[in-house]
C-alpha cells in the first residue's frame, strides 16, 4: 500500500468544501451517479464500435446499496473502470490544477459554487462522508485497486479485488451533530427522492434494493368473522430513474427547472444557466438539441486548459464528448447536447469539418444562440449583463479574430460603459440616445472607467453634451479598429482622431495660432528628440496643459497592451507619440516666456511638461529621479 499527500491546493479546496458548502450537500449523490453514468457511456461506446469486445450494453447500469449499521452508501457501476495510474491522477489531484489562478480563487469563491466551477464533483462526497473508498477495475485488466481517504491530508492506493469491470464508490456517512442530520442520507426513501430530483434523466438504470410490504391472509378467522391478515415485508430490486434523456422529451414534458437541473448535473455547474435553447429539426439531417448559456465563466475559461464543445449523441449513445466544430470559437462558452440518428458512431473531427449537413446543423445552432442572446439583451438586460461580465471578452475576441470576418454577427451583442450614465450600453443604445447633430460614435481607452471619462481629450465632447464610450479592456481598441462604423456612423477615437467638431473658421484660426507658436513647437521637439514624433498645439485641450497622443496604427493604449504582453522583452512595439500643448494654459505661457528669456529653463520646462503628459497617459517615466529634480529645481 502506498500513502500519498494531496497537493496543497487540493487540501485547501477539500477543507473549504467540507466546512463551507453545507447548504448544497445533497448534490453529492448527483455527482457520484453522474460520474458512474459517464463511465458506462465510455464502455458502451467501446461495445458499439468493437463488436468483439464482449460487452453486453443491456447489462450496463448503476446500483446503489445502503448499509444502515455500517453507515455506508455504495454507488457501483459496471462501466469502463480505472487503472491504478488513472485513480492516482483522477482522484489524487482536484481539478488536475496547480495554477496560481486556481489557488487564488479558492478563498474568493468559497461560498458560491466551487463544485461546478472547479470540476470536483467526486469530492462532494466528503461533504457527507468522513471516509471514502473507491474500488475500481479497468476494462481489459484483471487487477483492481482501492483508493481511500478521509479528505484531510492523505490518501492511500493499494491492490484490491473486484470480480467484474467497473467502480464502487463507498461513502462512510458522518455521524449526526447539532443541526446536521447526516443520517437522512441513509434513508432509502431519501435516496430515491434525490435520484428522482437530480438524476432521473440518466440513461442507464439506477437500481436499489428497496423494502416493500403487503398484507396477506393467515388462513385464520378473527372474532369478527373476517379473515385475519398480517403485514409481510420483502425486498425487491427497483429502478429509480425514468432513463429518458431530458433533451428527447417534448417541451411540454419538461420544465425549465428540470432543464436547469440537467445542465448543472451534466456539466458540473452550481448555478442555473441564463438561457436554455431547444431545437428539434427534421429534414436532410434530423436532430434534437438542448443548448445552455452559462451565467458565469468557469475558472479556466480564458486559459488553454478549457475544453469547449457540445456533446454529440447518436440515438442516445454518446459518440463525442466535446465536439468543438459545430459552433464557432466565439460561442465556445455554450454547453449542451446534440442527438441525431444520422450521426455515425465513428464520426470524427475531420468528418465534421467537411460534411455539408453537419455544417448546416452548426450554422442553425449558431443562429439560435445569437437570437437567444439578442432576446436576453432586449428582454432581460440584468441577466444579459451578468452573462456579459463572464463571456463578453469572448465575443470581443470573436470580432477581432479572422480579420473581422464575424464582426457583423457580433457587433450588436457588444456592451461598453457610457461616460454619461456609467451604465453598460450597446451600440444601438448609444446611437438611440445621441443628440441631434452628433454624427460620430466617440470612444476613449483607459485602464479604468473613472480615468477614461476624465481624460483631457474628452473636454470638447462634454462641453457639447456628447456622450462617449469608455473602453477598459485590452481588446477594446482592436474591436473598434475592426468595426470602424456602426449604423452609418464612424467610430472615432477621441485620443487620436479628429473629432470633426471644428467649423471652417475655427480650423483657420487654429492653423494661424500654430504658425504663431511654430518656433516654440520646433524648440520643444528638438529638446525632446526621439521621445516624440511631433509637438503641436492641441485642438482638444481646455483646462489641462498637456496631453500625449499618437499617430499611426498603434495607440498609447495599444502600446501599453504590447508592453505587458508575453514576450514583450523580445520586441518593442511603441506608438508614434505626439505631445500636444494647450496654448491657453498658464504652464504653456510660462514655457513661451522662458523660451524668449532663458532657453535652458525652457528646456527643463519642456521635459517637465512631457513627463506630465506621460504620467497622465498612464505610461512609466523613463527617469523618475530626473523628473523630480527638474520639478524641485523650479523652486
Amino acid at each position: 500500500m502506498s500513502r500519498r499527500r494531496f497537493k496543497t491546493e487540493s487540501k485547501r479546496l477539500l477543507n473549504i468544501m467540507i466546512n463551507s458548502i453545507y447548504t448544497h450537500r445533497e448534490i453529492f449523490l448527483r455527482e457520484i451517479v453522474s460520474n458512474a453514468s459517464d463511465a458506462i457511456d465510455k464502455l458502451n461506446y467501446k461495445a458499439l464500435t468493437d463488436p468483439a469486445s464482449g460487452i453486453v450494453p443491456a447489462e450496463l447500469g448503476i446500483r446503489i446499496a445502503v448499509d444502515d449499521e455500517a453507515r455506508t452508501i455504495t454507488v457501483s457501476d459496471n462501466g469502463i473502470g480505472m487503472t491504478r495510474d488513472e485513480m492516482d491522477k483522477n482522484l489524487g489531484v482536484i481539478a488536475h490544477s496547480g495554477s496560481l489562478g486556481f489557488k487564488e480563487q479558492l478563498d474568493d469563491d468559497a461560498d458560491s459554487g466551487i463544485i461546478g466551477r472547479f470540476g470536483v464533483g467526486f469530492y462532494s462526497a466528503f461533504m457527507v462522508s468522513d471516509r471514502v473508498t473507491v474500488v475500481s477495475r479497468a476494462f481489459g485488466s484483471d487487477e483492481a485497486h482501492a483508493w481511500e481517504s478521509d479528505g484531510k491530508e492523505t490518501y492511500s492506493l493499494k491492490p484490491s479485488v473486484r470480480e467484474t469491470v467497473g467502480t464502487d464508490v463507498i461513502m462512510h456517512i458522518r455521524e449526526d451533530v447539532e443541526d446536521d442530520d447526516f443520517s437522512r442520507f441513509l434513508d432509502r426513501y431519501e435516496i430515491e427522492d434525490l435520484i428522482k430530483k437530480y438524476s432521473d434523466y440518466i440513461r442507464w438504470p439506477i437500481r436499489m434494493e428497496v423494502e416493500t410490504g403487503r398484507y396477506v391472509e393467515t388462513g385464520e378467522t378473527g372474532e369478527d368473522g373476517e379473515p385475519e391478515k398480517e403485514y409481510v415485508t420483502s425486498s425487491e430490486d427497483k429502478v429509480l430513474n425514468s432513463m429518458v434523456p431530458v433533451w428527447k422529451k417534448g417541451k411540454a414534458e419538461v420544465t425549465d427547472a428540470e432543464c436547469a437541473e440537467f445542465y448543472k448535473t451534466r456539466f458540473h455547474d452550481f448555478e442555473d444557466p441564463v438561457a436554455v435553447i431547444r431545437a428539434d429539426a427534421e429534414g436532410a439531417i434530423s436532430y434534437k438539441a438542448m443548448l445552455f448559456i452559462p451565467g458565469r465563466a468557469p475558472y479556466d475559461f480564458y486559459t488553454r486548459d478549457f475544453r469547449p464543445g457540445l456533446q454529440l449523441y447518436s440515438n442516445g449513445v454518446m459518440i463525442m464528448e466535446r465536439c468543438e466544430d459545430l459552433l464557432p470559437f466565439f460561442f465556445r462558452f455554450v454547453r449542451g447536447v446534440v442527438d441525431s440518428p444520422d450521426f455515425s458512431l465513428n464520426i470524427s473531427r475531420e468528418v465534421l469539418q467537411h460534411d455539408r449537413q453537419l455544417r448546416s446543423v452548426g450554422a442553425n445552432l449558431t443562429k439560435k444562440v445569437k437570437a437567444e442572446l439578442e432576446r436576453l439583451m432586449k428582454d432581460d438586460r440584468e441577466t444579459y449583463e451578468r452573462f456579459y461580465r463572464g463571456f463578453g471578452r469572448q465575443l470581443e475576441y470573436g470580432v477581432v479574430e479572422e480579420y473581422g470576418r464575424h464582426k457583423d454577427m457580433l457587433e450588436g451583442l457588444l456592451l461598453f460603459r457610457s461616460a454619461a450614465t456609467g451604465k453598460m450600453v450597446s451600440f444601438a443604445d448609444h446611437v438611440a440616445a445621441m443628440p441631434e447633430g452628433q454624427d460620430r460614435i466617440y470612444y476613449v481607452s483607459a485602464e479604468t472607467y473613472e480615468s477614461a471619462k476624465t481624460l483631457p481629450q474628452t473636454e470638447p465632447l462634454t462641453e457639447r453634451g456628447y456622450d462617449f464610450l469608455c473602453l477598459t479592456e485590452d481588446v477594446h481598441e482592436f474591436v473598434m479598429n475592426t468595426i470602424r462604423e456602426y449604423g452609418g456612423k464612424e467610430l472615432c477615437n477621441i485620443t487620436t482622431d479628429d473629432l470633426g467638431l471644428e467649423s471652417e473658421d475655427e480650423k483657420k484660426e487654429a492653423d494661424a495660432r500654430t504658425e504663431e507658436f511654430r518656433e516654440l513647437l520646433d524648440f520643444v521637439k528638438e529638446t525632446l528628440g526621439d521621445r516624440v514624433g511631433a509637438v503641436r498645439l492641441s485642438r482638444k485641450l481646455r483646462s489641462h496643459a498637456v496631453l500625449l497622443t499618437s499617430e499611426g496604427q498603434i495607440s498609447i493604449e495599444m502600446e501599453k497592451y504590447f508592453m505587458n504582453a508575453p514576450g514583450a522583452e523580445e520586441r518593442e512595439i511603441k506608438a508614434d507619440r505626439v505631445l500636444e500643448l494647450n496654448a491657453d494654459h498658464p504652464a504653456v505661457a510660462a514655457l513661451a516666456q522662458a523660451f524668449a528669456d532663458d532657453r535652458e529653463r525652457a528646456g527643463k520646462l519642456s521635459r517637465i511638461l512631457y513627463d506630465q503628459a506621460v504620467i497622465v497617459a498612464g505610461l512609466p517615466l523613463e527617469d523618475a529621479v530626473g523628473y523630480s529634480d527638474r520639478v524641485l529645481g523650479l523652486f
